[in-house]
């Protein structure tokens, strides 16, 4: 369960060094640098992977199948969020993603107010089109280098016609919907309860990275945990 997993990366954080990282959003709204959790007797000591999305979840990518697993949390106000979205994202997309060895799935956060809950919805309701990466790789790439910028309801609306969902006014109604702003609620509570602090932060079979890492933080991480799933 991902409850189970998160909770035991306080074992892996207590058992390896932290090493620093290029930045990090942490909630309620500190910026600072991020740190990433390398491998240690604390992540081999049995730390619990998180439970996969299911098959079709719209809130992954890559192939249910795939033998690793990258859990990001993310908060779409987030200007760290953004760069790794914009400079990292398409890298392990192109290198592990597209190759079936990796599947990318996301977890949404609302660290920091109403339009983040605001936006979190909307790109759930992109995702009942089929279209949620799209929007999150749309809202990133137009997102300031720092601060939280403004999500009102006729840029997500523009963010969802960019990210090609093909029934805009159907969009516009289901981001409003009671059961999205829930769940996105129920992720950040879930998140703030596994010790999730600062976005983006990632997973990958027990062992935590936190911080806009450079591609060389994440191929040494996915290599690692290729070679150990072989």
């Amino acid at each position: 369960m991902i409850l189970a997993a998160v909770a035991a990366l306080g074992i892996v954080f207590g058992g390896v060094q932290l090493f620093q990282g290029t930045g990090s959003s942490g909630a309620p709204a500190a910026e600072g640098n991020g740190t990433t959790a390398g491998a240690g007797s604390g992540a081999d000591a049995g730390a619990p992977n998180v439970e996969r999305r299911i098959d079709g979840d719209p809130m992954a990518i890559g192939d249910i199948d795939a033998p690793v697993v990258l859990s990001e949390w993310v908060d779409f106000r987030c200007p760290f969020c953004a760069v790794f979205s914009r400079d990292t994202l398409p890298a392990v997309v192109q290198e592990y993603v597209d190759s079936g060895k990796v599947r990318v799935e996301f977890h949404d956060v609302a660290f920091f107010g109403e339009e983040s809950t605001r936006a979190a919805a909307a790109a759930r309701a992109a995702g009942e089109q089929g279209r949620y990466a799209e929007f999150v790789s749309a809202v990133y790439a137009a997102a300031p280098e720092s601060g939280h910028p403004d999500l009102p309801k006729d840029e997500l609306v523009a963010f969802a016609k960019t990210a090609g969902v093909a029934d805009l006014e159907r969009f516009a109604q289901d981001m409003d919907k009671p059961d999205h702003a829930q769940a996105v609620a129920d992720s950040t509570a879930q998140a703030q309860q596994l010790g999730v602090t600062g976005v983006p932060f990632f997973v990958v079979d027990g062992q935590a990275m936190s911080g806009a890492q450079p591609i060389e933080s994440f191929r040494a991480l996915l290599d690692d945990s290729l070679a150990a799933a072989k």
